[in-house]
């Protein structure tokens, strides 16, 4: 299992439609074959900056995802919102306490 993160920085006014997005694709997201948890994260400092963090099985599971409907559709909304260019990373939990 690997986490996907992605940072996403959007014009200001089109946070509320960013955030509507997800608020109606979210559970489509996370139960997508292979996601086993998706988590969105707002930049105290500058509201304009959103993270996802999502949990995959595999890389096939998150190219599968990337190759869909769901993710084509949902993309092409969202990077239409953006401000700067998103980055992403596909990183291995080492350590988590609770």
């Amino acid at each position: 299992m690997f986490v996907r993160i992605v940072k996403m920085s959007f014009h200001s006014k089109h946070i509320e439609d960013f955030q509507e997005i997800f608020e109606e694709k979210k559970e489509f997201i996370r139960n997508f074959n292979g996601c086993k948890l998706l988590e969105l994260y707002q930049e105290k400092t500058n509201p304009e900056v959103f993270f996802t963090y999502s949990y995959w099985e595999n890389d096939q599971d998150l190219e599968n995802y990337r190759n869909s409907e769901l993710f084509k559709s949902v993309w092409a909304k969202t990077k239409t919102f953006f401000n700067d260019k998103p980055q992403a990373w596909s990183v291995n939990k080492k350590t988590s306490l609770k």
